[in-house]
């Protein structure tokens, strides 16, 4: 038996810690609630405002606490929002019924407000500062909005170990790497601080407390399906999409202190092959082939954040190569940052994709789900080489000499 039986959608709303009045519920035309893996979650709530009785109401006024329940009847509804009002909209049409349209943001929208400038480090007498690790700092701002912080133990885990690394190989090149909020919110530091380590950053409605756990989640942690849409069964419709715009390899180039030489280290994917290309070459040259990409190259770094770096700009461009967007009968188990297997796309678009946005629309036509989705790299998205080599291929005689 499904998960969720289809029965008769469902809705509960609370407003201000209580359920809404059985006429308010009546007058609401349409819900949509949006999830989303960038930027705070959101519902709009849009109410028949019948003689203009809803207008001026005072359940109906921004900063008032919302809470959004979903689901099919008779099961239990799942509390899938949790936040606050942050506007509200009146349309007073020429002929036709006027209408009240309430927004609310999950408690993410408050990183957003003012800006600041700081850094993050630990001063230690008669040593030398030490830069308090990205898994730290990130949870230290969520505290300070009132939010729990909820770094994924794989990704937090090997943030902590290469900070650790760097600072006893190389305290001088860690000093550089002291996180510093300069002139921006918090939203967009910690955003700036979780692309840099490959992390997703949102609430997660599903944890308790509801509504206040911020999550940093490492998208390597979760590749196994949270369900299978079949075109022509589950899967209303669906539309990939395949690009190449943007493909390229990253060159970044760096200088080793101890060894007083630049090199220049290059990173590509190989698409037909399914297999990561690193080359390492001495000075400041080209080092990945431009037989298919051309190469992308950012700022000179040290060694250390060289790695680092590398992923922060490639892995954004490969996982972007394949999208899609597609719909299907109201499903609450499609939640973003989890992986939705397709089946009957054929061989190219079949397969497992990451959701990025899902958005749950209840109204007169009945219960749907609409989402966006992006094929990750390592779902391959081609077929794998048949090769045990691996999925990395060295370039250039200098990298062996180097220990690559």
């Amino acid at each position: 038996m499904a998960r969720y039986p289809i029965y008769a959608p469902d809705f509960r709303l609370k407003i201000g810690g209580d359920t809404i009045p059985a006429a308010l519920r009546a007058a609401i035309v349409s819900i949509n609630y949006t999830d989303g893996m960038e930027g705070a979650d959101r519902v709009e709530v849009t109410i028949a405002n019948d003689e203009l009785r809803w207008l001026d109401h005072p359940l109906l006024q921004v900063d008032n606490g919302l809470k959004l329940s979903l689901g099919y009847a008779p099961d239990p509804l799942e509390e899938v929002f949790v936040g606050e009002i942050t506007g509200v909209e009146t349309n007073f049409p020429n002929s036709g019924m006027p209408t009240i349209k309430i927004t609310a943001h999950d408690f993410l929208q408050r990183l957003t407000k003012g800006t600041k400038d700081r850094g993050f480090l630990l001063s230690i007498p008669m040593v030398q500062n030490f830069p308090l690790p990205d898994v730290i700092v990130a949870g230290l701002v969520s505290a300070e909005n009132l939010l729990i912080p909820s770094p994924d133990p794989v990704g937090g885990a090997l943030n902590l170990l290469m900070s650790l690394a760097t600072y006893v190989v190389a305290p001088a090149v860690a000093q550089q790497g002291v996180a510093r909020q300069k002139g921006v919110s918090d939203f967009a530091f910690l955003t700036e601080i979780s692309k840099k380590n490959g992390w997703e950053m949102f609430i997660d409605h599903t944890a308790d407390p509801h509504g206040y756990v911020l999550r940093f989640k490492f998208m390597l942690s979760q590749l196994s399906p949270t369900l299978t849409l079949k075109w022509g069964a589950s899967l209303m419709n669906f539309t990939p999409r395949l690009t190449t715009v943007g493909d390229a390899g990253i060159s970044i180039r760096v200088w080793v202190a101890s060894l007083k030489m630049a090199f220049t280290i290059g990173v590509a994917w190989d698409f037909d092959r399914g297999a990561f290309d690193l080359s390492i070459s001495p000075g400041f040259g080209t080092s990945v082939k431009k037989t298919k990409q051309e190469s992308i190259s950012i700022k000179p770094t040290g060694f250390a954040q060289a790695p680092q770096k590398i992923l922060t700009e490639l892995l954004p461009r490969l996982n972007n190569r394949l999208t899609g967007s597609g719909s299907s009968v109201g499903d609450l188990r499609i939640k973003a940052s989890r992986v939705i297997n397709f089946e009957g796309l054929g061989e190219q678009f079949s397969g497992l994709y990451r959701i990025t946005t899902a958005t749950h629309s209840l109204d007169g036509s009945g219960f749907r789900t609409n989402f966006q989705v992006r094929k990750e790299v390592w779902f391959g998205s081609f077929p794998l080489p048949k090769s045990p080599a691996g999925l990395l291929r060295v370039q250039g005689q200098s990298a062996a000499s180097f220990g690559v």
